[in-house]
């Protein structure tokens, strides 16, 4: 997932018969910008997580004694053998998938600061220097990576849901289906698939009464379903994606997003993310839903762990 998601790369399976063969999720980025805790996350959704793996001894494992679940494997570029070319040359034996955690580099800069550690390519200078050395060094892998992860702004929470969204399944017989609210004055979220504007619909930021509720509340969700536009909005929304979800899930893909939006990120794309999600719901997809604004205004601004990440 990314160009955000970007597409898969071919790739070739260690065993002659792909379907023997669980695939193997490689977790790389840029120190500071969530690799362990990425790890951690992937364990708890039930993988078999090693983290800072020599290269070289990634071929032996998987010849080893099959495995009966999928492998989260952390790359460091601290590690001796480690190499662009070597990565590539995993990739085209392996039937793998990467993840790419990234992050602002003032946020990786400010991560560093707060806990006082060494960048690993510049352990006697700035950790400045280190960090721009690593994305450089890192940059092919980005472009070649199926699944994106932007942790500048996600709380270490935020990123292990995320993360359960995509791999909680686990199996490519099914969808998982994240619907996301989000403020256009904020930006577009990272790592979507489909993008839908609300801003259209009535705003219930100009009613007093309503202003400092949220779309989570009914009589947000009334004010902005009174909207004549917002029945043919929904009824048309609902039916391309019953259309578009076995198409996605028929071609393989294990994980969608679909992201609303409108100004603020308060009222009516969190309205439209809660009917949307519970129709499909209702039809059988599974769902989980995220509301990006709402979720940073409750969460403390947790700090990612460690900056070897």
């Amino acid at each position: 997932m990314m160009s955000e998601p970007s597409a898969t790369p071919t790739q070739t399976p260690i065993a002659e018969n792909a379907d023997d063969t669980v695939p193997v999720v490689l977790v790389m980025g840029p120190s500071g910008a969530g690799r362990a805790t990425a790890i951690a996350a992937l364990e708890d959704l039930g993988f078999e997580a090693i983290d800072n793996m020599p290269l070289s001894l990634i071929p032996r494992l998987l010849d080893g004694p099959p495995v009966s679940r999928r492998m989260a494997l952390g790359l460091d570029v601290r590690n001796r053998d480690f190499s662009v070319d070597a990565v590539f040359a995993l990739m085209k034996r392996v039937q793998c998938e990467v993840v790419y955690l990234d992050a602002r580099e003032d946020v990786l800069v400010q991560r560093y600061s707060e806990t006082r550690r060494r960048h690993p390519l510049a352990p006697q200078d700035a950790p400045l220097l280190g960090i721009r050395a690593e994305v450089a060094l890192l940059a092919p892998i980005r472009e070649r990576a199926d699944y994106i992860f932007d942790t500048s702004t996600l709380t270490a929470q935020e990123l292990i849901t995320t993360l359960g969204g995509s791999f909680a399944t686990g199996g490519a017989a099914n969808l998982a289906i994240t619907v996301q609210s989000f403020a256009y004055k904020r930006g577009l979220p990272q790592g979507v698939d489909l993008v839908f504007d609300c801003r259209f619909l009535r705003n219930p930021h100009w009613e007093p009464a309503l202003r400092e509720n949220t779309g989570l509340d009914v009589p947000v969700q009334d004010y902005v379903m009174a909207d004549p536009l917002f029945d043919p909005f929904f009824d048309h929304l609902t039916g391309m994606l019953r259309t578009l979800f076995p198409a996605f899930k028929a071609s393989g893909k294990t994980h969608l997003t679909v992201a609303l939006g409108c100004t603020g990120g308060q009222h009516r794309s969190v309205t439209v993310a809660q009917m949307l999600a519970k129709a499909l719901a209702q039809q059988g997809w599974e769902m989980s839903v995220r509301h990006r604004e709402l979720d940073r205004h409750r969460s403390a601004s947790l700090p990612l762990k460690g900056t070897s990440t």
